[in-house]
């Protein structure tokens, strides 16, 4: 199917005198998790990761994704003509087709499905050569002919007692801003921040509570750009007191052929396609959204639910590790996919829960090396004989965002895995008690956790950290925790940040080890020193217990010890009041002292 599939673009191409065509993994507003209207990298190679390039030419097809997926794409690619291109090794798509092409070739690409920032990589790439980019031919329209509708999720308002900025005030700010830069308009396509901005939620992207949309802020109005049978009239009054006009969302097109001035955008969340009538005389200014920079830093008001969610969400891990345990231990069938239909069903029983913020990665022995593996209801491994579980999950309440990884064995561990295992949890308490100065970039602090690992001559392919929203997106730009991302002047690190703390060992044909907190940048409470300016520290927030049968004592240090006993102590009580049973019971064993 996929090798017909590529071959009936490789006609249209040849219709339309194309000699390469690139599939992205992308939308309008340049998402990570895609609406199935637009997954049409997936369609087309068969690969399901979140990320990843497809390039077609008259002979070769490549797929390049990062090393969370390289396990999975080689299997997924593997009855496919497709060649998997190791993002971070190989050459990029477009010094690969800089390298492959001949001189005026042409290369086509979706306009809907191209950034901005990347269109101009692509041109600066392919010069040399005289290689044009044309982002005018979309052959997906006529060999896509069962593709999916543009998703119609109704908007909802976000709990307003989970609010503590209205809109107004967010707009002032992002006007601000604007003022700063000399800005006479502003256009906002990534959808979280259009979700923060407005204080609504919707359905229209999987696990992210964001709605497509786009916004445009001038100095004196507001428009948003949305489909108007998705809103109530709650939702629609809401916008008006916050100013905010209701628009159709295929307009923006046109509404931005009638600016004058100057535009502010990001380059790297703005599609080619929405600046197609953008006037020739339009200044553009090429930013961040502030927006962007504006959610990342919590407030203290907003960080107080995020603690409450993720005692909820403890909670609930409670009882489904309780039951986990108690029905293997009756010998009763349970598979990696069962995973997540059981932690749903007791997140679901917390409350503000709204849906789980990614699907569940819950990978077995050997499955477990893949970081980002998914068991599907047709293709799943068993939890039985000996062997480590790990298992990714999070959830979506109204009052926070929660992602957490906790590793358990089925039957008896090896000697090794423990070793694994407490090398990985030496990596993360490493990072949970670092000390570092306000405003440091982020990928400084990714050798601090690695050093535990390093020593041991081991490694993982992925960032070591991520920012996460506040009842938004699982994954939160600018923030990131590794070394090997590209320098990037807004990944700093300020106080009210929330990031994730996943140092990871993956043994392929083996097992996975990962072991996930969510932290806060924090004062330090009470600071040594004031001439070297402001230093910050890290707040653990995610409370579920770490599972000390697989640890080796040993090669713990003593300060390590002490971390994880007062982790543990601190679990015990803020999650005991909110259990019982045999999920109080487990609390108590599992939270045990060192």
């Amino acid at each position: 199917m996929i090798n017909q599939r590529l071959n009936q673009l490789r006609d249209l191409m040849r219709q339309h005198k194309i000699h390469a065509y690139i599939v992205p993994t992308a939308d309008p507003h340049l998402s990570e998790y895609l609406p199935e209207h637009w997954q049409a990298r997936q369609w087309l190679s068969g690969f399901t990761g979140s990320a990843g390039t497809l390039v077609v030419t008259a002979d070769q097809a490549a797929l390049w994704t990062d090393s969370r997926y390289w396990e999975q794409a080689a299997h997924q690619l593997a009855n496919s003509h497709i060649i998997l291109q190791k993002q971070g090794i190989m050459p990029e798509p477009a010094d690969w087709l800089a390298q492959n092409l001949p001189n005026h070739s042409r290369v086509a690409v979706a306009a809907d499905m191209l950034s901005w920032a990347t269109q101009k990589r692509f041109q600066a790439a392919f010069s040399a050569k005289n290689i044009e980019l044309n982002t005018q031919i979309d052959l997906l329209t006529d060999l896509w002919a069962e593709r999916n509708a543009l998703p119609d999720a109704p908007v909802f308002a976000h709990a307003s007692e989970c609010i503590y900025q209205n809109s107004t005030e967010k707009l002032a700010r992002i006007r601000e801003f604007m003022q700063k830069k000399q800005a006479d308009y502003h256009l906002i396509s990534s959808l979280d921040d259009i979700a923060w901005l407005t204080n609504l939620r919707g359905n229209d992207v999987p696990y992210n509570p964001v709605f497509l949309a786009y916004l445009l802020i001038s100095a004196t109005h507001a428009i948003l750009f949305a489909d108007a049978n998705k809103f109530g009239e709650t939702e629609k009054k809401f916008l008006n007191q916050s100013g905010i006009e209701l628009n159709d969302y295929h307009q923006i097109v046109n509404e931005l052929a009638n600016i004058s001035g100057s535009l502010l955008i990001d380059a790297n969340k703005t599609a080619v396609s929405t600046l197609a009538k953008l006037p020739n005389n339009i200044e553009l200014i090429e930013d961040i959204n502030p927006s962007s920079l504006f959610k990342a830093q919590k407030s203290a008001e907003e960080i107080a639910h995020i603690r409450q969610a993720m005692r909820e969400d403890g909670a609930a891990l409670c009882g489904f590790f309780a039951e986990l345990e108690h029905d293997l231990m009756m010998d009763k069938t349970i598979t990696e996919w069962d995973i997540g239909e059981r932690l749903t069903a007791h997140r679901s029983k917390r409350p503000l829960y709204i849906s789980p913020s990614f699907g569940t990665i819950a990978g077995f022995g050997e499955n477990g090396a893949q970081p980002h593996y998914a068991a599907t209801p047709d293709s799943h491994s068993v939890l039985k004989g000996n062997g480590l579980l790990l298992i990714d999950s999070g959830a979506q309440y109204h009052n926070g965002t929660t992602d957490i990884t906790r590793v358990m064995a089925i039957g008896t561990a090896s000697d090794a895995e423990k070793r694994d295992f407490t090398l990985v949890l030496k990596a993360h308490i490493a990072l949970a008690s670092a000390v570092f100065p306000e405003n440091l970039s982020a990928a400084v602090l990714d050798a601090i956790c690695r050093a535990p690992m390093w020593q041991a001559q081991c490694d993982y392919g992925h960032g070591t950290g991520h920012g996460v929203g506040y009842c938004l997106n699982v994954h939160e730009f600018p923030a990131s925790i590794a070394y090997r991302a590209a320098a990037n002047p807004h990944n700093i690190l300020k106080v009210g940040q929330l990031i994730s703390n996943e140092p990871a060992i993956y043994r392929s044909g083996g097992w996975g080890i990962r072991i996930e907190n969510l932290v806060v940048c924090q004062p330090v409470s009470n600071p040594q020193e004031t001439a070297f300016g402001k230093f910050l520290r890290f707040e653990t927030v995610t409370l579920c217990p770490i599972d000390t049968r697989l640890i080796i004592k040993e090669l713990l240090t003593s300060a390590e010890c002490d971390w994880l006993n007062t982790y543990h102590a601190d679990v015990r009580e803020k999650l005991s009041p909110l259990v019982d049973g045999k999920a109080r019971d487990w609390l108590i064993e599992r939270t045990q002292k060192i």
